[in-house]
């Protein structure tokens, strides 16, 4: 299986992008070049140039460390938030398929329906009107939109897989309907869920960083590359490497995971494999 990964282009690509952010993100916790909330007013909005490699911002405040930080943010909110939907979504998905046409299938997939009407950025000035900005709440908030996008991924998966031989031989041999959903459902559809999984992480960190862009995530003086993009738009034409590194970040990052998303599509669905060569 690693190796049929590494023979994909597009996994192999989206791979190296993801490891260098997440391994900028692990040293953030012992190491950065300068102390995030180091203000230093004679270096301010400095171009990029040794020592500081992508610049200053304008309170002096070096960029890369920002950035470092800042992937450790976003990718701890993404990655806690999709962990939300699928711990929540995916029994709810089992769930409604193993009783389709019932009463609580209908609950279920109406309760997503309603969920699905209000985005992740109402949601969380909601909570935000309720609770505050913070990082927990943009967590909350994403964690809450991914719900339904799993549950309806997982049910969609699972209903096709009811009316197999080898399900049937479960009922008759006595197996309830929860121990058949863990038991055989549930691991037919984690391919589903692994790469439906990527993409969900690539718009967690779309949206921390939109978040964040409004005031509604991250707090100061911890960095955050929504953050970075609002506190840059008053300088974009005067230095605009200030809002370029942590835009080339956000881009890169979803690119990456997108492109894990599709080798992993590639490898798990052999129509798309075989209609791609």
């Amino acid at each position: 299986m690693i190796r049929t990964l590494l023979q994909s282009r597009n996994f192999t690509l989206g791979l190296i992008l993801i490891l260098i952010f997440a391994l900028a993100a692990l040293i953030s916790f012992a190491w950065t070049p300068y102390a995030i909330d180091g203000v230093d007013i004679p270096n301010k909005l400095r171009t990029p140039a040794w020592p500081y490699v992508l610049g200053t911002d304008q309170y002096g405040r070096d960029v890369l460390s920002m950035i470092m930080v800042g992937a450790r943010v976003s990718i701890a909110v993404a990655l806690v938030a999709v962990g939300i939907g699928m711990v929540i979504g995916v029994p709810l998905g089992l769930a409604a398929a193993a009783k389709k046409g019932s009463f609580w299938d209908e609950v279920i997939m109406r309760g997503n329906d309603l969920v699905f009407a209000f985005p992740s950025l109402v949601i969380a000035i909601l909570i935000t009107a309720i609770f505050g900005a913070s990082a927990v709440n943009a967590i909350i908030a994403i964690g809450i939109f991914n719900i339904p996008v799993f549950a309806r991924i997982t049910r969609g998966g699972a209903l096709s897989l009811w009316e197999r031989d080898y399900i049937l031989a479960a009922r008759v041999a006595g197996k309830t309907p929860t121990r058949i959903s863990v038991e055989h459902i549930l691991p037919n559809v984690m391919n589903l869920l692994i790469v439906q999984g990527t993409i969900q992480f690539s718009l967690g960190i779309l949206a921390e960083a939109g978040l964040s862009f409004v005031g509604l995530g991250v707090q100061p003086p911890m960095p955050s590359w929504g953050r970075m993009l609002a506190e840059s738009q008053t300088l974009i034409y005067s230095t605009p490497t200030l809002a370029l590194f942590p835009g080339l970040a956000i881009l890169f990052t979803v690119l990456g995971l997108n492109l894990m998303g599709d080798g992993l599509r590639d490898i798990f669905d052999p129509k798309v494999r075989k209609a791609r060569t």
